[in-house]
């Protein structure tokens, strides 16, 4: 299947669409929000946490509600997701104090893994086979575009029109997304029945998850090596600092980007993606080596994009993955996937920092390359037949 097919299927054009206005939407909300904060209590890390207080509660959606992917038909829940959305971004541009706002923008939040696992688990629907890997990649490369011309817009947003001007924009955003899902996505039925406390089921199913080894070592292989690459990320604005380009750390996470871009790419075309997937992983933490050295803001560059293209080795897992839970928690393992990674890149990061403290930035970049690069080697093998778990 190639990319052109799988934007022939109507419906994943549609669930295109509402992924980038998601996701740009969110770059705005979260700029937007931020500012607004700053000038009104002007803290820095006040502003900080407004900027990521939609984020903050990620886990805690994904450990508590994330059965709910399977127990609540797509469409509903992605319509009630997105009018959430654009309510919360709304009010802070009526006036809600900073602390309020804060508040309400991190219980919308822990809906977020909940709607994102519900259409990663459509996709497999809609893209039979590699379909299925092809669809991911586009998610994640316009994740990462959309993300870059998110803050880019939202830089514009906040010079022509502030913040609240920026809020209400994104709520917009938000509502059109809730009429495109309500217009465009299929009705289907949930993939299991609600016989349950969506808390104690969601814990019941990610412990059989987890305890299952095969899927648990499908689940440490997509999480570990790339929250250690990532994790580097978090110094690369003292490491620019100390070269004396402070201005420069845009673009050195700007190549980060625009490697996993050009990996996605070439990787998802490749018939071979799953042998791909060891070296690729394995090699995604080589270039961070390189920083050591403490090169220059354009060899920084480089090894940033040589080290992301690594990135793309995920993809050579996923279809193995999916072939390993069972359907009817089919959205539910996708969605803990996800949050593993997210989790933890954000943990990663935050150490990274933390190391920076006591060691130089270029030397913390080349540990978390080392550390990723043995994870890698671990946890990412080569194919192998493996049945699914029993989650009865």
């Amino acid at each position: 299947m190639s990319y052109r097919a799988v934007f022939g299927v109507g419906e994943f054009r549609v669930l295109f669409a509402l992924h980038a206005l998601f996701v740009v939407g969110d770059a705005v909300r979260m700029l937007g929000l931020s500012v607004l904060v700053y000038e009104e209590t002007g803290s820095a890390l006040v502003s900080a946490l407004a900027y990521g207080a939609g984020m903050l509660p990620y886990v805690v959606g994904g450990a508590f509600l994330l059965s709910l992917a399977d127990r609540v038909p797509p469409r509903p829940l992605l319509v009630g997701f997105h009018v959430l959305r654009a309510g919360v971004t709304a009010l802070p541009a009526l006036g809600l104090p900073p602390a309020a706002a804060i508040a309400v923008t991190a219980a919308a939040g822990l809906f977020a893994p909940v709607a994102t696992a519900a259409v990663t688990a459509v996709l497999p629907d809609l893209l039979p086979g590699d379909g299925y890997v092809l669809g991911r990649s586009v998610f994640t490369m316009t994740a990462a575009g959309a993300q870059i011309g998110g803050h880019a817009v939202g830089g514009l947003l906040l010079l022509a029109v502030g913040p609240e001007g920026a809020l209400w924009l994104a709520a917009g955003s938000s509502l059109l997304a809730a009429a495109g899902a309500r217009a465009g996505v299929r009705r289907r039925p949930p993939r299991k029945a609600a016989d349950g406390a969506s808390v104690r089921e969601t814990w019941r199913v990610n412990r059989l998850l987890l305890a299952d080894r095969g899927t648990r070592g499908l689940l440490l292989a997509q999480w570990l090596p790339i929250s250690l690459a990532v994790g580097s990320e978090g110094v690369v604005i003292p490491y620019t600092a100390h070269l004396g380009r402070p201005d420069a750390a845009g673009a050195v996470l700007a190549s980060f980007a625009a490697g996993m871009l050009a990996g996605n790419l070439v990787v998802g075309r490749a018939r071979d993606r799953e042998r791909l997937a060891p070296p690729l992983a394995a090699a995604m933490g080589l270039p961070l080596l390189g920083f050591a050295a403490r090169p220059g803001v354009a060899a920084a560059c480089v090894l940033a994009a040589l080290a992301a293209f690594g990135l793309s080795y995920e993809l050579g897992l996923q279809r193995r993955f999916l072939d390993a839970v069972p359907q009817d928690v089919r959205g539910q393992a996708l969605g803990l996937a996800n949050i593993g990674v997210i989790t933890g890149q954000a943990a990663c990061v935050a150490a990274a920092g933390a190391l920076g403290e006591v060691l130089p930035p270029g030397m913390v970049m080349a540990l978390f390359g080392a550390a990723s690069t043995a994870a890698a080697a671990v946890l990412v093998r080569a194919p192998r037949q493996t049945a699914a778990g029993r989650f009865g």
